[in-house]
């Protein structure tokens, strides 16, 4: 027999022979290797404890359903790969992975392809073929025994026509219900074939009426406790206990809730090493839930001094402290009661207008909702961290006359004092082209202002929605996340902090303002919260102020060099009372 005919018997007789029995853990340490793309420190892959606890789970067959409540900063991407990529090596089938976007679904693919290149017993598992229109099929590759299909739970269709055994869905508190139902609840029923299946959802919560929450209280809610170096107990790290000295977050160390010794954090490493999964609710079974913070993380950018410096800065604004809640403690936002008084609302009014600007002022705003008879119009500036609601102003006509634009571009061209010295001009302007069939009355205008920052808006229904985007590379249309900027305002003011308002402002605009409230309504037995209207009440200021807050997303200047502008001092020119024409001078 030939050396060829060797190798090739050799080579099938390998491909017969079964995986090695190990711990699905075991096994990613022992042949997943990081790419240089996907990681600082590139190479084969290390596990920490708490990503152990999660494969143990995902290899027990009783456990047919899990959910993690999670932080950035905790490896968990990085180890959903490896489960992947195990899956593929080891027990191939159809699997569905699902993301909220056709991009973080795209960007997926990607990331498992150079996963399985720098991984020498992964490299060409999976096939590089084309579908029958000879398309790529980047999001729906085969292997020997099974395949692995990347979907966007924003294409509802798509979940449709997939059947899979193993089901992994990623950052489902950004998955949205579409009229065709929920995309959860559609993707786990193209496994109900499958009596060994297994559903892996996870998540950084957003608000604490999220999927990834009401999952999670259907589990057995485990958490990862952590032994304390002075007392030997056992605990979870939670920011409640983690503190440091007045003005010194590098020092920041644990208190334990035992004992209360102070811990540092070069103990910290060791703790997470010999921590531990408790389920808190032991009397469910079948469905394994895990929450996780970036406390535990051993990653360096989540030393828990780094953590304290990133709080300090993030809880001066409500939404950057939202951020800090979701991202590094992993818990969700508490929705709090939007029932706001128009009265208090207004009794907050402040001594300043957009001719007696504050000082904190850097850029202002102006949000324009477009109505048949007449534009209203909302300025706003911004700081760092507050909003001041400067002047609200109705420019009266037709909207398919010329009259309101020129009130309209007047305004977008007039030049305020700062108290700095430098002056101002409205730096950029969101007009809402989406009612009452005005949109190429409002791209008639925007278009040729477009390099001053003025765009055509169409608000977007979606809490987890940007708040603003462009609808497409080439289009005139920008869209507005109505439902996250309405509901960062109405937390700003229920706390009645982040905004502020002038004295210029009428009763009107406060009745408008608090003209929807946020509501929970069950929509095929899901809570589905959205923002309803009073009944008999106007909401164009509520909208114009959206708008103008959206429309700070349009600047992208450092504050170093705004305050640096403002600074400079200029003399505002005053307009010729009499203007002299050439013509009738005889030129």
């Amino acid at each position: 027999m030939n050396s060829s005919i060797k190798a090739i018997r050799r080579n099938a007789m390998q491909a017969l022979k079964p995986p090695a029995d190990m711990a699905l853990a075991d096994w990613i340490e022992a042949n997943i290797f990081l790419p240089q793309t996907a990681s600082a420190m590139p190479g084969k892959m290390k596990l920490w404890n708490y990503q152990r606890g999660i494969c143990d789970v995902i290899d027990d067959p009783g456990i047919e359903r899990i959910t993690v409540l999670k932080s950035a900063r905790i490896g968990y991407t990085a180890l959903l790969n490896g489960v992947i990529a195990s899956f593929v090596a080891n027990s191939p089938c159809p699997m569905l992975a699902v993301q909220p976007t056709a991009d973080d679904a795209r960007d997926w693919s990607v990331e498992i392809e150079q996963l399985f290149e720098a991984s020498p017993v992964l490299r060409g598992l999976l096939s590089d073929e084309a579908d029958e229109s000879g398309r790529s099929t980047m999001l729906n590759r085969r292997f020997p025994g099974g395949s692995i299909k990347y979907v966007a739970a924003k294409s509802p269709r798509n979940l449709r026509r997939h059947t899979a055994k193993i089901l992994i869905m990623d950052e489902i508190d950004g998955f949205e219900v579409s009229q065709e139902g929920d995309p959860i609840e559609l993707a786990t029923m193209r496994t109900l074939t499958f009596r060994d299946r297994k559903i892996i959802a996870g998540s950084t919560p957003v608000f604490d009426y999220g999927p990834a929450t009401r999952l999670f209280d259907q589990s057995d809610k485990r958490i990862y406790e952590v032994p304390c170096p002075e007392c030997q107990e056992f605990s979870e790290i939670r920011w409640a206990n983690i503190e440091w000295p007045e003005g010194e977050p590098d020092k920041a160390a644990w208190n334990c809730p035992n004992c209360g010794c102070v811990i540092e954090e070069r103990h910290k490493a060791r703790m997470v090493q010999q921590g531990r999964w408790r389920a808190t609710a032991p009397e469910v079974t079948g469905h394994a839930g895990f929450r996780i913070n970036a406390l535990v993380s051993p990653h360096h950018n989540a030393r828990w001094g780094k953590l304290a410096a990133e709080f300090i800065k993030a809880k001066r604004s409500p939404d950057t402290l939202q951020a800090f809640t979701n991202l590094t403690l992993g818990e969700p936002w508490k929705t709090e009661g939007d029932d706001l008084s128009e009265s208090d609302l207004f009794q907050r009014r402040e001594a300043f207008s957009l001719a007696a600007l504050p000082p904190e002022v850097l850029w202002l705003t102006a949000g324009i909702d477009v109505q048949d008879d007449r534009l209203e119009v909302v300025v706003m500036g911004h700081s760092e961290a507050e909003l001041f609601v400067l002047d609200h102003r109705v420019f009266w006509g037709p909207v398919d006359g010329e009259a309101v634009w020129l009130d309209l571009d007047s305004l977008l061209g007039e030049t305020f004092q700062h108290p700095h010295g430098g002056t101002m001009k409205i730096d950029a302007a969101c007009i809402d082209s989406g009612d009452g069939g005005h949109t190429e009355i409002v791209h008639g205008f925007t278009r040729s202002r477009f390099g001053r920052r003025v765009v055509s808006i169409k608000g977007a229904h979606g809490f987890s929605r940007a708040f603003l985007q462009r609808s497409g590379s080439k289009s005139p249309l920008w869209l507005v996340g109505v439902d996250a900027v309405k509901s960062q305002l109405f937390q700003r003011l229920a706390r009645g902090k982040g905004v502020r308002f002038s004295n210029a402002l009428e009763a009107v605009y406060f009745e408008q303002l608090t003209s929807e409230r946020r509501v929970m309504r069950y929509v095929r037995g899901r809570p589905e919260v959205r923002f309803e209207r009073a009944v008999g009440k106007k909401a164009e200021t509520l909208d114009a102020t959206v708008y103008a807050w959206a429309a700070r997303q349009l600047i992208g200047q450092k504050i170093e060099m705004r305050e640096a502008e403002l600074a400079s001092v200029t003399v505002l020119k005053k307009a010729p009372r009499v203007v002299r024409s050439k013509w009738l001078n005889g030129n």
